[in-house]
């Protein structure tokens, strides 16, 4: 669905822009993998699946401090029907079982991990033995076959899948894999993002700001985007407003990188040169998007890679990676968006949207007792990145709405945790 919008000739939905996109990706090649150090691949995404070497644990062991029985000896135990057990051994921790076993009406005394002597099957607890001696026992309750225990296979089973191909490695991951001494993991290559500044008013971070010059900070804000989502960015600095400039740098970064971020200079003003460039040395396939903010953003083909053109002003950057350029670096890596946090609370005044338009509006999300209150805090003003800094959700309005009024429950994403208050 496209839209007839002023400024632009027409806008592209988000929903248009995302099945273009999906269309293209379908057809991208994924990463080569690489082997890395296991405390290497934290955050990275797994090359291949991992499966269980071996049983763990690798031996049926205590689950508690007591004494390693054969269950069926207990079966008669009662208050007014004990019965004697006799201690035949001790058994702790990382000690070897060898040759010992238990007979009928036998136990061994063993702490909480020690592998069971052969032929026991449950553990009685300390506490419910009675009349402890050097040489006996006195058990006043019953224990059933495998109580108290912790059977071998019980946390993996060998051969059972670890980790899945494309998943994000978490430190629970790498805690598993080293359990079975795994050393190295197979992860995928990071896929190289160009990031590319037009704009003869940007200055780079740390530069001497004179009259009329910015810090490029949303260029900033994009490399550690690009590194949160697992790619490598790489800099190619900030060009002026001209179109050889432009040319150059975009050939040099869809030669050298997977795929190439644009920033500022896609509107249809007439400094904005970055889709005439892109139409020029490939094909622009969405320019000008029915959402605020990030009305301008598009993106396009050159040399078969992705050119993605956003807009200069962070928040509406933002917006335009998040809905394009994330799931771009996932499909490269063969793995998906992990999962945002969304609550529903009751909006503390109306915001207005254009029907026909998908807003983000930045919204503060604060408890208080058992209600969960959305202060709206900009729909427009994305060179305003303070409004994210004071933010802790977006609320997304869909096109077929003209806003939501005061009190109406509303649903926020959240990229920071709730704000309590009393």
């Amino acid at each position: 669905m496209k839209l007839e919008m002023e400024g632009f000739k027409e806008l592209t939905t988000v929903e248009k822009a995302l099945k273009i996109l999906g269309e293209i990706l379908e057809k991208q090649e994924k990463k080569d993998t690489i082997e890395v150090p296991l405390m290497d691949s934290l955050g990275r995404v797994c090359g291949e699946d991992i499966y269980a070497p071996f049983d763990i644990p690798s031996f049926d062991r205590s689950a508690v401090d007591g004494y390693a029985v054969i269950a069926e000896d207990t079966f008669s135990a009662s208050p007014y029907n004990p019965i004697e057990i006799k201690i035949v051994g001790t058994l702790m921790p990382g000690d070897e079982v060898g040759s010992l076993k238990i007979n009928k009406g036998e136990a061994v005394e063993v702490a909480t991990g020690a592998p069971l002597p052969l032929n026991a099957n449950a553990v009685i607890m300390v506490e419910d033995a009675k009349n402890v001696k050097p040489s006996s026992i006195e058990v006043y309750k019953p224990v059933h076959p495998f109580q108290n225990v912790s059977r071998r296979g019980e946390d993996f089973k060998k051969g059972e899948l670890i980790v899945r191909r494309g998943t994000r490695i978490k430190p629970w991951h790498i805690g598993a894999l080293a359990s079975f001494n795994i050393s190295r993991v197979r992860v995928f290559l990071k896929p190289k993002i160009g990031l590319l500044s037009t704009g003869s008013e940007l200055v780079e971070l740390g530069s001497e700001l004179k009259p009329g010059k910015i810090v490029n900070s949303s260029k900033t804000m994009l490399k550690a985007l690009i590194d949160s989502c697992g790619g490598e960015p790489v800099d190619l600095g900030i060009v002026e407003d001209d179109v050889k400039q432009i040319v150059d740098k975009i050939e040099e970064g869809t030669k050298n990188c997977d795929i190439l971020i644009t920033t500022g200079g896609t509107s249809i003003g007439r400094g904005d040169l970055v889709p005439r460039v892109v139409n020029l040395l490939g094909k622009v396939l969405v320019h000008g998007l029915a959402m605020r903010p990030g009305k301008p953003t598009g993106f396009g083909l050159v040399n078969e890679k992705l050119v993605f053109m956003l807009s200069g002003f962070p928040v509406a950057a933002l917006i335009g990676f998040n809905l394009f350029v994330k799931p771009t670096i996932n499909s490269l890596l063969n793995t998906t968006s992990e999962p945002s946090p969304r609550i529903v609370g009751r909006l503390t005044r109306r915001v207005a949207s254009l029907s026909g338009m998908r807003s983000y509006v930045r919204v503060k999300l604060v408890k208080h007792a058992d209600r969960y209150i959305v202060e709206p805090l900009r729909l427009t003003g994305s060179g305003l990145i303070s409004t994210l800094t004071e933010a802790n959700g977006l609320l997304v309005i869909p096109e077929n709405l003209e806003g939501y009024d005061e009190g109406e429950e509303v649903e926020v994403e959240l990229f920071d945790p709730v704000i309590n208050i009393e």
